[in-house]
Formats: structure tokens, C-alpha cells, sequence
């Protein structure tokens, strides 16, 4: 058995020490350690569904030794939810919009989207699935996952032109849902 080594690092805020041993990734650090919001997928970092926050960056958890993270700072979808009013409003969006079915990509999407939008992701569709293009959902199809991280961008650049989503498909007026154009 691999010797364990102390580890210490911030996980949503909070400072946590560790005992791992050196080639164990973050994602099993994490789950091994109660933060189940951080899902395990491929475990090959191929899928994104165990995106955290690290440092500010949207890092796939599964390709990231737990040692290399020592100092920094982590946080989970979960822990942003609570403090973080982007990754709340994401959540809210991805509810409201339909994103979520599953729910096993959520979490990787969320991240990746806050991510996006941190670094002045505009409502741009074709940007929106460029930032999101390394976490795959089975489920969705992926357009209300845009829509949702679309509705975001759009609140936080008001001055865009509200259009009907829903007229442009050509459906009745009755049935649409005001969300931002560019």
C-alpha cells in the first residue's frame, strides 16, 4: 500500500488537511472525503463531469494530482452555490430552462459555465458550446443547457436586445420565452 502524505488545501472555503498518497487524483481526494457533488464519469478526463474550481480555472479533478493542489484553493459545484451568486443564478437557469435531466453533467456544465462567464463570456451560442465543449452530456442535446448559460450572459449584459427564443423557431407567440439576442 502506498504511503499517505499530509495534504493541505482550501475546499470550498474551508482549510482541510489530508492524509493521500502522492498519485491519488483530486476527484478521489474529494468523494473520498464526503464531496459527492463532484461526480465521477471516465476518470480519464474525457467527459467533465468532475469539473471543479481551482484557483479560479475549470479543471477536470480526475486528470489533477490531489498533492499539486496543496496550498491552493478548491471549490465545488455545491460550495459555489452557497456562496457564489453566478453559479446560483446558473443553477436557477439550468432548472428553469430545462437543462437538467440526469443531472449527472450538471455539475461539470455549471462550472464550466461560471468559468466562461467569469472570464466575459458574452451571449454568443457558438461561444457558449466552445466553452462547454469538453463536458458531455448524454441526455440533453445540449441546447437547453445553452440556453440556460445564454439567459445568464444575457442578465449580466443587459444592454443586449431581448428577442423571443421560441419565434424564431417559428412557434406560436403564446408559447415564448423572452431570453436575450445578439
Amino acid at each position: 500500500m502506498a504511503e499517505s502524505l499530509p495534504l493541505t488545501l482550501m475546499v470550498n472555503g474551508e482549510e482541510k488537511t489530508f492524509l493521500a498518497p502522492a498519485h491519488l487524483s483530486l476527484l478521489r481526494l474529494l468523494r473520498d472525503n464526503l464531496y459527492w457533488e463532484v461526480k465521477c464519469g471516465c476518470e480519464e478526463g474525457d467527459c467533465g463531469t468532475c469539473t471543479v474550481y481551482l484557483d479560479g480555472a475549470a479543471v477536470k479533478s480526475c486528470v489533477t494530482l490531489a498533492h499539486a493542489c496543496a496550498g491552493h484553493e478548491v471549490w465545488t459545484v455545491k460550495g459555489l452555490g452557497y456562496t457564489d451568486e453566478l453559479t446560483a443564478k446558473l443553477q436557477k437557469a439550468f432548472v428553469d430552462c430545462g437543462s437538467i435531466q440526469c443531472g449527472f453533467c450538471t455539475p461539470g456544465m455549471i462550472i464550466a459555465a461560471k468559468h466562461y462567464l467569469d472570464h466575459d463570456g458574452r451571449a454568443d451560442r457558438a461561444a457558449i458550446r466552445a466553452a462547454i465543449a469538453g463536458n458531455l452530456c448524454r441526455c440533453t442535446g445540449y441546447q437547453k443547457i445553452v440556453d440556460a448559460i445564454f439567459t445568464v450572459a444575457c442578465e449580466l449584459h443587459p444592454n443586449s436586445k431581448l428577442i423571443s427564443y421560441n419565434s424564431k423557431l417559428g412557434l406560436p407567440s403564446s408559447t415564448s420565452k423572452e431570453v436575450c439576442g445578439v
